[in-house]
């Protein structure tokens, strides 16, 4: 089950928007304050909402944590916008909301619940933040509860995805292959002891803890786990923001082919990147068959605008090609002054 489509007005940073989403993977490029993050987790606070003890308007201000938990923080801050639409489509049923700055807390009205939660009600979703949590996971989920910490829905819930076993049998083929790649970059194998996680190096079965391991390591560590759970099947949407934060260059077409033979596989993907060798490695790898969208988020007179391509290539409002190129121009001028 994939998501179609969704309309946000007056919501965050924007002032009107309608996106069309591909069945297999969406990135998402544009400046800071744009709004890709956004994006991502609203549809991830409507995904989560397929189950039944879960609201949409409760999950979307534990998501974006606004201050005291207020929905009315998340209406676009503009003279005139007195409320927020957000409505979110999937291939079978749909499910909106709409507050203004006057709703109280999360007590937004919420359309066609029942609906989604019947139709989607199988549907698994995962969100990766841009920061690193598997090693800071230990009592995570208490600590937030009582609020000795502040993390946003995303952290919490990537740490129960990473600890539950969804599946239990034999790996599958598919499974096999990926974990086979994904173990030689992280040289290891995650373990869980006591809500604490490990890697345990293959041979002398050394167990490390995470917080000892790089971050880019823990992160793709964090994606062989979700994998070996049985997280990351066939039907289920994977929400990831900045993969290629502290990740070694040379591992980001590694997880970029991942990345597509997942969607292949039948998964949804949604990227949020600010890096050219990630978003452009999608361009430079896709088979024809592949199902790659580019989406950039631009600011205009009118708000938060998109464009979307299914080649990076011919995105014309591309923040990343533009800082790219200013690069090069520097380095050019500087090697013609020498």
């Amino acid at each position: 089950m994939s998501i179609k489509k969704i309309s946000v007005e007056n919501f965050t940073v924007f002032e009107k928007l309608d996106i069309d989403f591909s069945k297999g993977i969406n990135v998402f490029i544009g400046e800071n304050g744009t709004g890709k993050t956004h994006i991502i987790k609203l549809l991830y606070s409507a995904c989560q909402a397929v189950r039944k003890d879960i609201s949409f308007s409760h999950k979307l201000v534990k998501v974006f944590k606004p201050d005291d938990l207020k929905i009315s923080r998340l209406v676009r801050k503009n003279p005139g916008d007195l409320g927020a639409n957000i409505k979110v489509i999937s291939e079978s049923a749909a499910i909106s909301t709409k507050f203004s700055k006057l709703t109280k807390k999360w007590d937004a009205e919420v359309f066609s619940e029942e609906k989604w939660e019947r139709q989607l009600g199988d549907l698994t979703s995962t969100f990766i933040p841009a920061k690193e949590i598997l090693s800071n996971a230990w009592n995570l989920e208490a600590a937030v509860d009582k609020n000795n910490v502040d993390f946003d829905d995303t952290y919490v819930d990537i740490v129960t995805s990473a600890k539950i076993d969804i599946t239990s049998g034999r790996d599958t083929t598919d499974r096999k292959k990926y974990l086979a790649i994904l173990q030689k970059i992280t040289t290891g194998k995650v373990t869980i002891e006591k809500e604490k996680f490990y890697l345990i190096k293959p041979g002398n079965q050394a167990k490390i803890e995470f917080q000892l391991v790089a971050e880019g390591i823990r992160k793709i560590a964090l994606l062989w786990q979700l994998i070996k759970n049985g997280t990351l099947e066939k039907g289920s949407i994977l929400f990831w923001d900045e993969p290629e934060a502290n990740i070694n260059p040379v591992h980001i077409p590694v997880i970029v082919e991942m990345l597509l033979e997942l969607q292949r596989n039948g998964v949804q993907i949604f990227i949020a990147t600010h890096d050219y060798i990630f978003a452009k490695y999608f361009e430079v790898k896709r088979k024809a068959a592949d199902d790659v969208m580019f989406f950039s988020l631009y600011e205009s007179p009118n708000g938060v605008q998109c464009e979307r391509n299914i080649y990076f290539k011919d995105i014309k409002k591309n923040s990343i090609v533009k800082a790219f190129n200013a690069l090069l121009d520097e380095v050019y001028d500087k090697n013609l002054g020498e």
